[in-house]
């Protein structure tokens, strides 16, 4: 199975957050499942990192591809046309980061591991 991990549930698989669902630790941990991480999500880990709103061990981009590697997690780039489809979905969420998620997935074809109610309103497939 292919999945995309919103960037929370990545980083909650990682740090192993109790609230992390137990289908989703399933797919995670499955030899089946084909993961992917976004560039999109980096992009939000960064931001947060450097306005103090997350607090990573070490150096950002050393910490987040050994976890992907380790993980066996691929990376997700971000496309044109994924940036320019979100220009077509509806204002559910506010949060651009979520929303470029989204598009990827709707383009890609691949459910989405989340909990974020917001997404769950878009016409993607979305597991928790």
């Amino acid at each position: 199975m292919k999945a995309l991990l919103d960037t929370h549930t990545f980083l909650w698989w990682i740090t192993d957050d109790c609230r992390l669902s137990n289908r989703v630790r399933e797919i995670i941990c499955s030899m089946d499942s084909e993961l992917y991480l976004s560039a999109a999500s980096g992009w939000e880990m960064a931001i947060k990192a450097g306005i103090g709103k997350l607090s990573l061990p070490g150096n950002l981009e050393s910490f987040v591809f050994e976890q992907m590697s380790i993980n066996s997690i691929n990376s997700l780039p971000v496309r044109m046309a994924h940036a320019l489809y979100v220009y077509e979905l509806p204002d559910y969420h506010r949060d651009p980061f979520d929303k470029l998620l989204v598009a990827q997935a709707r383009m890609e074809n691949i459910p989405i591991l989340t909990s974020d109610q917001q997404i769950a309103r878009y016409p993607v497939k979305t597991i928790w």
